[in-house]
């Protein structure tokens, strides 16, 4: 288990702004739209990104049905799938700013809080933001091909998918493309400590790939975890960011004397 706490921002010049909207943007949409994670929230069975349609191209819409909640025991009605009122391909775009609940919230957040304010310094904010939209509907399309391509059932196609994980995995890779020896604050196995960006991010992908070359063959989401979006993400962002990058400024190296912390 790894999680980033802070980054050396020393060499950042400028307002991440695109970065604060973004963040902003999936804040409101899980408090208005989703009804902050509730679980008959029409509007994320509507607008998630299931890979039977996307696959398809049709809308698809189900019952509602009851579910048997563990360890209690106790029943709850869940939503099926809601009309999609446009293509279902926006679905695409759409579900990268949902979230399942506070914890995917916040994860995501943080993650994009960290590591996105270098990455729209480096890219210009109109590129930048081009850049985090194309990964994540690029990691949401490697989801849904690992999903339909392994599903054991055509059940498995039919489960929404949703979050801003796969956008910020473009971005991490993007970072660790530019940025590979920037220093990062991280919680490694509950050890506080500071590591290259390569270290750091390197140690997070190759979680996700084992954790993904685990699940092969049993469907491309486990446990709520969507490990083909993170990986295609990451892959997305390492294929695209120097392109991207051309004709912009290179990446200031960051002085030794003193070095600025945080996500700002």
């Amino acid at each position: 288990m790894i999680l980033p706490i802070g980054d050396d921002n020393t060499g950042r010049t400028t307002t991440p702004l695109v970065n604060y909207v973004l963040i902003a943007a999936n804040v409101l949409v899980f408090v208005l739209f989703q009804g902050m994670g509730a679980d008959d929230s029409r509007f994320t069975y509507a607008w998630a990104t299931v890979p039977a349609e996307i696959s398809s191209g049709r809308d698809i819409v189900t019952q509602d049905r009851e579910v048997r909640v563990e360890p209690t025991g106790q029943r709850m009605r869940v939503p099926g799938l809601q009309p999609t009122p446009v293509s279902v391909y926006l679905t695409l775009l759409v579900s990268m700013f949902m979230h399942g609940g506070w914890m995917h919230l916040g994860g995501n957040m943080l993650f994009l809080w960290i590591f996105g304010d270098n990455l729209e310094d480096r890219l210009g904010r109109l590129r930048y933001l081009l850049f985090y939209l194309i990964c994540g509907v690029l990691a949401s399309l490697a989801h849904v091909f690992a999903t339909v391509a392994l599903a054991g059932n055509a059940s498995q196609t039919l489960v929404p998918s949703l979050g801003a994980s796969g956008a910020i995995s473009g971005v991490m890779g993007g970072y660790i493309l530019l940025y590979p020896h920037n220093r990062v604050k991280v919680i490694i196995f509950r050890i506080f400590t500071t590591v290259p960006a390569y270290v750091a991010l390197g140690l997070w992908f190759l979680f996700q790939f084992v954790s993904g070359l685990g699940i092969l063959g049993g469907g491309a989401q486990e446990g709520g975890v969507a490990y083909a979006a993170h990986i295609g993400g990451f892959i997305a962002g390492l294929a695209l960011v120097k392109l991207f990058a051309v004709g912009r400024p290179a990446a200031s190296a960051a002085p030794t004397a003193r070095a600025r912390w945080g996500g700002r």
